[in-house]
This record gives C-alpha cells, structure tokens and sequence, in this order.
C-alpha cells in the first residue's frame, strides 16, 4: 500500500516538496519506532502530510470551499496554513485514507493544537527535522526529539513563533494554544510530583 501512496504522491507534487515528504515519512516511522507509536500510521501521515502543498491558492481556496471545510481569518490570510486541512480531506478523497488519527496528524501538521497525540506531535516534528531542513539549530533539535518529545516540540513551537514574529506575519492561535498546553501540562506534572 505505501508503495502505491509513494508512486501517486509523485504524480502530485514536485520534485523538492516529494522528497521532503519522504523524508518526513522517514523521520516520522524513526520516531515513532522510538517511542512505541503505530510505524505504519507515521509513516503515511508523513508522506501524505503535504499532499495539497503544491496547488496554487486559488485553487486551494476553491477545493476548501468546495469540500466546506471552514477556514478561519488567518488561515485565509496565511496561505500556507490551508494545506492542512485540504491536505486532509484529500488524503482520505484521493489517497483512501480514512484513519482519523493519520487525518488528523496531517490536518493540524501547519499550526498544531491542544493536547495533540502522539502520531500528532511525531508528524509536527518530522516535519520540522527531516534530513533536507537546514537551519540554526536544526541538529541539536533532531537529538532532543530522540530524547524529550515534547522538549523538542516546545522548541518547534519557540523556532516557529519566532520565524512568524521576524516576517511579520498573522500567528495562529493554535500554535499559541499547543505551545501553552504542553507548559501548563508539564507544571501539572512537576506539581503533582511534589505532593
């Protein structure tokens, strides 16, 4: 089945954008071996995760409304949020995919949310380490997420705040709120310990 995934991905996207998606299929069936999660489910969320990215936005746009799924204000406004949760409707459309938890981890991969799973957060991650990313720092993250998953993620979440804030561009609330929910979780934790 991946071997057909692999080969109808090739058709829909280019060069640079499927071979980043290998790779995320890569790292993410790497992390999830690492920390007991379903290989198989990572591996296709991973692959899969950017199938609507290589569409124009127009035609992103036309396909969300078409399908009814409901963009907020800043989805529209950063156009690069929207291939989420196409990215997701087309996976289960045009790919067969009808596991929730793989159309979820591709749905929210863009923005992340409150108390993701870990195929969820497996898939956020990859996403930001797979071996063709190259940025400051980019190596000492993809150790940390073989040690702390969700150590790691807060530093995705810090690096993507951080880079939105330099463009000046629109933040997503849920990038905020996934940020705050693992904190605030970690501080339940700490304090429950020390009872």
């Amino acid at each position: 089945m991946l071997e057909d995934l692999i080969e109808k991905l090739k058709q829909n996207l280019d060069e640079k954008r499927f071979n980043h998606s290998l790779g995320v299929m890569e790292t993410a069936a790497k992390l999830a071996k690492h920390y007991g999660a379903d290989i198989k489910k990572a591996e296709i969320a991973g692959l899969l995760h950017d199938c609507a990215r290589c569409m124009d936005t127009f035609s992103q746009l036309k396909m969300a409304e078409n399908f009814g799924i409901l963009l907020d204000d800043i989805s529209k406004r950063e156009k690069a949020l929207i291939h989420g949760p196409l990215g997701a409707v087309l996976a289960k459309l045009d790919y067969g995919i009808t596991d929730d938890e793989i159309l979820n981890a591709i749905k929210i991969h863009t923005t992340g949310d409150t108390n993701m799973s870990l195929l969820e957060k497996i898939i956020f991650l990859s996403d930001f380490i797979e071996p063709g990313r190259c940025f400051p720092g980019v190596e000492k993250l993809r150790a940390k997420a073989f040690k702390d998953l969700d150590e790691a993620l807060l530093d995705a979440f810090d690096s993507t705040i951080k880079y939105v804030l330099d463009k000046g561009s629109l933040l997503h609330p849920k990038t905020i709120t996934a940020r705050n929910f693992i904190l605030m979780q970690r501080e339940s934790e700490e304090h429950e310990k020390a009872f």
